[in-house]
């Protein structure tokens, strides 16, 4: 266990990069150096993390602790991921409250806004170039993405997603038993994400933060990057509980500090209620991943094999994908206005897409770029 709980704060306090990162390291640690298990257990885990909710990143981290240590374990490895990334997230929350009005970090934002909306993007690029041939995938994902942008609930857009991808995966007995086309309809029936929310009219409270990013953390598909979609929709546009500049910024220091992306909602409770918002909102996103990993992971082989849950699978990873998108066009509307910020946007994509520099590193130039301009 203590070895388990060293590894595991080593890299909640080193693992840059993101989700895919992560698991590299994960990968490199358990598999390679220390050899607790094999390729094809390894694999085996993080199959699984594609058929849960929840960010695979920190998921890996909970599936191997229970596999080392059972429910001690599951718990031990998955807080030592995650309070590193909080600690230091607290830190900067604390930091951006205090200073956040100061001009030259104004300006400095504005760059980080740039190069985050490109990392996102770029994310999308990554992730979906190896989709582009199954044509099934590119219309679920386009139609996600202007759903998301149209302002439809990000977890009715992804349950539809599954569906269709369910339909699709069985499309022989559903064109013999109904017609694929008597599926198109159903999208009518999605409300607009602002038709469900409680409005401005009633004010933020540290119970409604919580249970709105416990509701999430339940239904998170395709990592933290989705998640900005999430927080646009429920916190931004029908809340109103989070202004659009102090949602890029909390998505900025999600990606400067270590660990799980998530550390986002982590920035965002802070914001809002200090220290008790900071740990109630880590608590709230992460808290479904454990129960997940406890609760599937017996029935992963079952589950991998299973043709209906591959389909479901693969429509909610192209509605991800669309999520993604659509909210780049969100932000990119609210935040890319002049030359200076349309410059960083693109710099910082050509950088991510053609060199593949480290997410963290494009935010700290984007950061000095902004800086810069603002001398100007």
């Amino acid at each position: 266990m203590r070895e388990l709980a060293a590894l595991f704060l080593r890299l909640g306090f080193t693992a840059f990069g993101g989700p895919a990162a992560h698991v590299a390291m994960m990968e490199d640690e358990v598999v390679r150096r220390r050899q607790w298990f094999t390729h094809e257990e390894f694999l085996d885990m993080l199959a699984v993390t594609n058929l849960i909710p929840g960010p695979n990143s920190t998921e890996m981290a909970i599936h191997i602790g229970y596999r080392r240590g059972g429910v001690r374990g599951l718990v031990l490895a998955g807080l030592c991921f995650i309070l590193p990334a909080m600690t230091v997230t607290i830190a900067l929350a604390w930091l951006y409250t205090a200073y956040g009005t100061i001009p030259a970090l104004g300006t400095a934002m504005q760059g980080i806004r740039a190069a985050i909306i490109a990392v996102v993007l770029g994310a999308v690029y990554r992730l979906g170039k190896p989709l582009a041939s199954r044509g099934f995938m590119i219309v679920t994902g386009a139609a996600a993405a202007i759903l998301c942008a149209a302002g439809f609930d990000p977890i009715l857009i992804l349950l539809a997603a599954g569906a269709a991808g369910i339909a699709w995966s069985r499309r022989e007995t559903f064109r013999r038993w109904f017609g694929l086309a008597a599926a198109a309809p159903l999208f009518r029936f999605l409300p607009p994400a602002g038709s469900a929310g409680p409005g401005n009219a009633a004010g933020p409270t540290l119970a409604g933060l919580g249970l709105f990013l416990l509701k999430t953390g339940a239904v998170l598909y395709g990592g933290g990057y989705v998640l900005i979609a999430f927080l646009q929709e429920g916190l931004v546009d029908s809340r109103g509980w989070l202004t659009q500049g102090r949602l890029l910024d909390a998505i900025a220091v999600g990606q400067f500090t270590p660990g799980p992306v998530l550390s986002t909602a982590t920035f965002i409770g802070y914001v809002m209620f200090g220290i008790p918002g900071a740990i109630v909102s880590t608590a709230a996103i992460f808290f479904p991943s454990f129960l997940y990993v406890l609760a599937v992971g017996p029935f992963v082989p079952r589950l991998r094999k299973s043709t209906f849950m591959k389909g479901f699978l693969d429509g909610v990873s192209a509605g991800a994908l669309g999520l993604m998108a659509g909210v780049c066009y969100i932000l990119g509307a609210a935040s890319l206005r002049g030359f200076a910020a349309a410059a960083i946007f693109a710099s910082a994509l050509i950088v991510l897409i053609r060199l593949r520099v480290n997410a963290a590193w494009l935010v700290a130039g984007g950061a000095l770029a902004g800086w810069a301009a603002g001398l100007l």
